[in-house]
């Protein structure tokens, strides 16, 4: 049985870019990383988190990754945006709409959190 929290983040602003991916790191410090599924959803402005472009955040995204953290792109930000997939980073799930992701996440009893 799974018994990990599971909390799904909505960044869609770039000025909540910094704050979401504090509030993951404190999450996963306090929580323990064995003991919580985290999913970023980025969609409207801030679906340049995760494109490949001069990303400043790479770093910092590659090392969540690496503790199990997902990032899903919004398709139809990422087609605002004039983005493809080979745009994105490679550790990015594209999904068909944030809006429906973060949906099905807390009809599956993860918890929202927007910054």
């Amino acid at each position: 049985m799974n018994n990990k929290y599971k909390a799904v983040f909505h960044i869609d602003y770039t000025a909540r870019i910094d704050l979401g991916l504090e509030n993951i790191e404190n999450l996963l410090a306090d929580l323990g990383e064995s003991n919580v599924e985290v999913e970023l959803v980025a969609n409207f402005e801030a679906i340049t988190l995760l494109s490949k472009a001069s990303n400043k955040y790479e770093a910092k995204i590659a090392k969540l990754t690496a503790k199990g953290v997902i990032f899903a792109a919004c398709a139809n930000a990422m087609r605002a945006h004039n983005l493809t997939k080979n745009d994105m980073l490679e550790v990015a799930i594209v999904v068909p709409s944030a809006v429906g992701e973060l949906i099905k996440k807390q009809a599956h009893g993860w918890a929202y959190i927007r910054p």
